[in-house]
């Protein structure tokens, strides 16, 4: 079949293909989903160098991340240069307008993952994205009195977040910041916030690395904001059987709702009631200098400095050994 998607054609085939086979939920449902919320999923991606995550069999075959454009991309989707950790470079797709995301569903994308810079500088983050994870023994609800206290704690520091679910048990916070800072400075921001965090909630929120140091807490992933790591943009359908999808919330529903309350089904008409509860994010732009500030007195003060990074990244200057903490003490 044929979609017009702002008088854009795009080509959907195969649309009766069960991508959900719990509920049904079709190739032709999932693009009627992102057309129903192609503003708001559309205000996430727009010029963001964007890799899809594919699942042309449904979320039961097997899946991929998508980096590179493919061969067979439209002339009228651009493109951006990013470079990985390990110095090799991607030109990846940065959809300007809604016909860009209807023809990565077409190619099986269920959920997209943008990068947290636009395509004009590809260096400098303007979105700071923290990720409030819940380990076993915790839960959403433990997420989000993380996240109140995670709240209160940027507006002390002359920030604002924006919350949204992850589409699984976490939530996500985004703060708008001026495209001045690297990657590196941008997770010393994250890193920054999360020992305050972890201060002011001891024992229930921590930035251990090592899983086994975690315990039932609430970790704050710092190092979603290393390079080349991405989350499921807003409005992203996830890979799981209820289909649910990442969701912008309101702070003042935080204590209301569970990640299942929004899914391909239910999410159109929340969509078409209130609008994308985050439209107003990209008229911000917030300083990180402030926290950087405390990034800086918590080295000097503290003693404490940076923390491992991910494995498929290079030793950086500062980090600490990559050596989890059970193995270093047998040798």
């Amino acid at each position: 079949m044929e979609l017009d998607v702002d008088g854009r054609a795009v080509r959907l085939s195969n649309p009766d293909k069960v991508y959900f086979p719990g509920s049904g939920i079709t190739k032709r449902e999932l693009a009627e989903y992102y057309l129903a919320v192609a503003p708001g999923v559309l205000r996430g991606l727009r010029e963001r160098p964007t890799t899809l995550q594919r699942f042309p069999d449904g979320i039961e075959g097997e899946w991929f991340y998508q980096k590179r454009a493919p061969k067979s991309l439209p002339d009228w989707l651009p493109t951006a240069r990013i470079a990985f950790p390990s110095g090799r470079t991607a030109d990846e797709i940065c959809p300007t307008e809604p016909a860009a995301v209807l023809w990565a569903v077409n190619l099986g994308c269920l959920t997209f993952h943008p990068w947290p810079v636009r395509r004009q500088d590809t260096e400098h983050p303007d979105e700071l994205r923290i990720d409030l994870d819940p380990q076993p023994g915790t839960d959403f609800h433990d997420a989000v009195r993380a996240a109140h206290e995670l709240r209160a704690l940027l507006e002390e520091y002359g920030l604002r977040g924006w919350p949204k679910t992850s589409g699984g048990r976490g939530l996500h916070v985004y703060v708008p910041v001026e495209p001045r800072w690297t990657f590196t400075d941008c997770r010393h921001a994250v890193i920054a916030l999360g020992r305050e965090l972890t201060a002011r909630l001891p024992g229930k929120v921590t930035t251990a690395w090592w899983k086994e140091e975690r315990g039932e807490t609430i970790f704050v992933d710092y190092n979603q904001m290393a390079r080349d790591r991405t989350i499921a943009s807003p409005y992203s359908v996830r890979a799981r059987p209820e289909a649910t999808v990442s969701a912008p919330l309101r702070w003042e529903e935080l204590d209301e709702v569970t990640p299942t309350d929004f899914d391909v089904r239910t999410m159109p008409a929340r969509f078409a009631e209130l609008g994308d509860l985050h439209a107003d994010l990209g008229e911000h732009a917030f300083s990180l200098e402030p926290v950087l500030e405390l990034y800086r007195r918590q080295t000097e003060e503290e003693g404490v400095g940076d923390l491992p990074y991910p494995p498929d990244h290079p030793k950086m200057p500062g980090e600490p050994a990559r050596v989890q903490p059970s193995r270093a003490k047998k040798a």
